[in-house]
């Protein structure tokens, strides 16, 4: 199980991840499913993976030698968003194709990817792209995609995040909902990736990483469940708990 989500406010991105890829309960390995390609000054890209390890590694090994061939199109030459987002749908149906016609024992071999960045003189933006190569774009009411496990990290996003919320805050919320997802699914766990891209630097954003044990990691979901127990206090009592 995976866990990954963008963030789209009017300051920049905030990606983050989990690393946990599970083939069964006894097979639990470490991958990193976020990739950052950047050219500093011109373009910077990342992407997030969820589905078929076999599927990710080998659409992001496409990804990587499909420029130093001079293939077109690629990262390199696609000139909007749109154009990125269409490049990958279309790498990835490809590879699921490659890897279905091979197996003998009905494997899925579905992924689905977020991509996220900015061209030079465009505006910041997240895709979400679907196993059969199509895609959507966040929208301007709820600036965030996700994939994977989902649900319980969406209602902290759903209540906070808005475009014009600060980018830090929204890596924290980022955080937060990872965090929450973490505790309610244990398929999904660290570590935690995560990258915060200001908007119009054109370069690598600053990423971080959170292992099980970091304290900043452990402070924020102390202070998280904290606040949760103050807010669950602070709450209007019944009647009959006023009569008391």
């Amino acid at each position: 199980m995976t866990y990954c989500l963008a963030i789209n406010v009017k300051d920049g991105l905030v990606l983050c991840s989990d690393s946990r890829t599970n083939a069964g309960t006894d097979n639990v390995s470490i991958y990193s499913k976020m990739f950052t390609f950047t050219w500093p000054g011109e373009r910077f890209f990342t992407l997030l993976s969820a589905g078929n390890l076999a599927t990710t590694q080998a659409v992001v090994k496409k990804i990587n030698s499909d420029i130093p061939a001079g293939m077109v199109p690629n990262l390199t030459t696609v000139n909007t968003m749109h154009e990125a987002a269409d490049y990958l749908g279309l790498i990835s149906t490809q590879v699921q194709k490659l890897h279905a016609s091979r197996d003998t024992a009905s494997t899925n071999f579905e992924a689905t990817f977020i991509l996220a960045g900015q061209i030079q003189g465009q505006a910041t933006e997240i895709f979400m792209i679907y196993p059969q190569g199509n895609y959507i774009r966040e929208s301007t009411e709820h600036p965030f995609l996700q994939i994977g496990e989902i649900k319980y990290g969406k209602p902290i996003l759903d209540r906070v995040i808005k475009s014009d919320v600060a980018l830090e805050a929204a890596a924290r919320c980022a955080l937060v909902s990872m965090n929450s997802t973490v505790r309610s699914n244990l398929m999904v766990g660290p570590p935690v990736e995560l990258l915060i891209y200001r908007h119009d630097s054109l370069d690598a954003g600053k990423r971080l990483l959170y292992r099980e044990d970091d304290p900043f990691a452990r402070e924020l979901s102390e202070r998280w469940s904290d606040g949760l127990f103050q807010a669950l206090e602070s709450l209007p009592r019944f009647d009959w708990e006023l009569k008391k």
